[in-house]
């Protein structure tokens, strides 16, 4: 079971080099973080953007420009179309976000005509977190794309986050529905659903996964306080692989708190599509898109 994340990398450089494509990737974070991945043996990279700006990025950082492939193109617009169309056309295995905004990034992705969302499609993002002091990774959803997730949602992002478990060993990961109170209220969609899933899990209905709900955050994360509030039975509290947030409000917070003031890093991908897809937020450290990178590698065919 892979335990770090920099266990991640070490796995996808064993699959071998993945062709990445980047969208718009002409900043100087998108591209130390592509060319350590490239360094690592991760990828070989096409970078897609204003030709003159990425060799002036590329000069900066003290990197030979000519170790990337690059199309000159000053849309960003234009250059995600072009980075999709690779992918899709088989000339590129695994999509990254560079410098361009995340509602132009999904737009392109969500676009019917450029096939690479199935039509009907639930489309999310997972994060892996290397938190200090637990001894396993943690796995949530949905922090970036879905505002407000439905029931039939929740079941697809449970769906997710065991597909991603599996490429990190876990083959029958424990699920965490957070709500604020462990105790089941009826007047709290996410305290309700979260019972439901949890009774659909037990009868096989969610896949090869355990799942309890309603759980409050702390209950989730720590056996003590756990066994402090009475929780009793519960194969999840304390020892979760997945939290499953009801809103993004409440996953983005933990998402950013876990890594700005708690000193964890991560890794994180969009899913539902179907090409490995990168999605990190431009203020993100070249560690963590490297790491991100890694996850979605190991996630292509």
């Amino acid at each position: 079971m892979i335990t770090h994340l920099s266990e991640i990398v070490s796995a996808a450089v064993a699959r071998g080099r993945k062709r990445l494509a980047v969208a718009y990737g002409q900043d100087t974070h998108t591209i130390e973080a592509v060319y350590n991945a490239w360094q690592e043996g991760l990828v070989d990279a096409t970078l897609y953007g204003d030709k003159a700006t990425i060799e002036a990025a590329c000069k900066e950082l003290g990197i030979d420009h000519n170790i990337f492939k690059i199309v000159d193109e000053s849309s960003d617009v234009v250059c995600v179309k072009l980075a999709i169309q690779s992918v899709v056309d088989g000339q590129a295995d695994v999509l990254m976000k560079g410098l361009v905004s995340t509602d132009k990034y999904m737009r392109g992705i969500l676009n019917k005509d450029a096939g690479f969302f199935p039509p009907k499609g639930v489309l999310s993002h997972v994060s892996v977190i290397e938190m200090p002091g637990r001894d396993k990774l943690l796995t949530i959803s949905d922090v970036a794309v879905i505002p407000q997730p439905d029931f039939k949602q929740k079941q697809k992002l449970i769906g997710y986050m065991a597909q991603i478990t599996k490429l990190l060993g876990i083959d029958c990961p424990k699920v965490a529905c957070i709500a604020p109170s462990e105790q089941v209220l009826p007047s709290v969609p996410s305290s309700t659903e979260g019972a439901i899933l949890a009774k659909m899990a037990d009868r096989g209905q969610l896949g090869k996964v355990i799942v309890d709900g309603p759980l409050s955050l702390d209950v989730a994360l720590y056996k003590e306080v756990a066994e402090h509030k009475k929780v009793t039975g519960s194969k999840v509290a304390g020892e979760p692989d997945c939290l499953l947030f009801p809103n993004i409000e409440s996953g983005n917070v933990f998402f950013k708190s876990a890594s700005h003031f708690g000193g964890s890093e991560l890794a994180a991908m969009v899913v539902g599509t179907k090409y490995p897809c990168v999605l990190t937020s431009r203020g993100d450290t070249p560690l963590t898109k490297k790491y991100s990178i890694a996850l979605a590698c190991l996630a292509a065919r």
